[in-house]
């Protein structure tokens, strides 16, 4: 079983899933003759993104013991359909990731590591944050912990920009930074943790 790392904070179960088998032998592993999985499927024309939709599913039932359905509001944010928990889900190349908490928002991102990330950075963080010299984990962090506060906060018309401030942190293999948000007046507050290798990195935050 490709289950790469399992973990708990503050009440909430995280994992991720290191891609390794085919979509049939996945839904071979999906047994409930109640839930709409070939209908859902077959809306998925892209082998990768059938892929995703399998691992999730089987991550899922790997985590609860039971195999349950994933529906999705209007923004795009995945919910149980049976409000046991909630649910965040983040994908990249050859990973999958889950976050469950039976009371309190979670959210969890996960990103490949790839020098494109150089390309679109003065998109998410201003010219004193970073330099030529900054390690591309540290600015793949940082753009996935602004996507984890995004899902955190459930708005639309989030600009990572503008609304969004990673507060400057010590880059380690595992670690944690803090965040804030300035799309409402609310001004909300978040301690992310990560984590980092050579393939990808991951952050994570409980409400």
């Amino acid at each position: 079983m490709p289950l790469w790392k399992e973990w708990t904070e503050e009440g909430a179960r995280f994992a991720i899933w290191q891609v390794g088998e085919t979509a049939g032998e996945l839904r071979k592993r999906l047994i409930s003759s109640s839930l709409p999985y070939d209908e859902e499927l077959a809306c998925l024309k892209a082998e990768s993104r059938r892929l995703e939709y399998l691992v999730v599913r089987v991550l899922l039932r790997t985590l609860c013991g039971e195999e349950k359905q994933i529906k999705h509001l209007p923004s795009g944010k995945p919910y149980l359909a049976d409000g046991s928990f909630h649910i965040t889900i983040s994908h990249t190349r050859g990973y999958v990731a889950i976050g469950l908490h039976p009371q309190r928002e979670v959210g969890i991102d996960i990103e490949y590591v790839s020098e494109r990330v150089r390309k679109v950075v003065d998109r998410f963080m201003y010219p004193e944050e970073f330099n030529e010299s900054t390690d591309t984990s540290y600015l793949l962090v940082h753009w996935s912990t602004k996507e984890t506060m995004y899902k955190m906060m459930g708005m639309e018309e989030v600009d990572f920009l503008k609304h969004l401030r990673v507060y400057p942190f010590w880059l380690l293999p595992e670690g944690q930074c803090e965040g804030q948000e300035f799309r409402t007046e609310r001004r909300a507050c978040f301690s992310l943790h990560y984590l980092v290798n050579s393939e990808f990195v991951c952050t994570w935050c409980v409400n």
